[in-house]
């Protein structure tokens, strides 16, 4: 495999090359050259939710991919920018159930808002690094994109106006799919899992999912291997 180039985003400015769109910046981790991404206004503004850690009363759409994806045990295990052609950057979403790993093609935009959202990295090639990438000032970037946070507005009709936004939990899509999502099926493998390791206390916890989500589901809560009866 050649060498890659590890990217974290910098940050949103308000695209002086098109009207209406918005300039994702890249920045190489070990490096001082940034990579401009013109993307959508609404990419933009699921971007920057995300990164002021604005949690929507509603998943947004690239939440709900992450919790889908979580719900069946998937990980977004890379995203990979892998071309840069006619002001175009393609990019890679790896992603894997512990079993099979299955490589999708997805707008660099899209990629970069699930990414974030999961804390999964971000490369590109040596190649697009030399070819679009460019040095600029950081303390002057970010006092400008501070300028520009006004432009990327977040549309309060696409919100729930019963709730207000909340602070997000950035740990809420990371690292481990969450219990709460998982299917019956595979509460009650990892509860016997959980047994046998005799983790009782988790154990305890997933009981309780498993039985709440039992009862929501019609069936019966109870459950033989509940830890608190062994």
């Amino acid at each position: 495999m050649s060498k890659r180039v590890s990217l974290h985003v910098l940050g949103l400015s308000y695209s002086q090359l098109q009207s209406g769109a918005y300039a994702l910046v890249l920045a190489e981790d070990n490096g001082p050259r940034r990579i401009p991404v013109v993307i959508g206004a609404a990419e933009a503004q699921s971007i920057a939710i995300c990164l002021e850690g604005i949690r929507t009363p509603r998943p947004m759409t690239h939440d709900l991919f992450v919790s889908f994806a979580h719900t069946f045990g998937v990980k977004l295990k890379e995203v990979f920018i892998y071309r840069f052609e006619d002001g175009i950057f393609s990019s890679e979403l790896t992603f894997s159930d512990g079993d099979r790993t299955v490589v999708i093609d997805a707008r660099t935009s899209d990629a970069v808002a699930i990414a974030i959202r999961t804390g999964t990295p971000i490369f590109t090639t040596p190649q697009i690094v030399e070819q679009a990438g460019f040095i600029i000032d950081d303390k002057e970037f970010v006092r400008k994109n501070r300028m520009d946070d006004e432009d990327v507005d977040i549309d309060d009709d696409n919100l729930d106006d019963e709730e207000e936004t909340t602070a997000i939990d950035r740990t809420g899509y990371n690292a481990e799919p969450r219990p709460e999502n998982f299917t019956i099926e595979q509460l009650e493998q990892t509860l016997s899992e959980l047994i046998d390791k005799e983790e009782y206390e988790e154990a305890a916890r997933i009981s309780e999912i498993l039985k709440n989500k039992k009862n929501a589901a019609g069936l019966s809560g109870s459950d033989d291997s509940n830890p608190e009866t062994i």
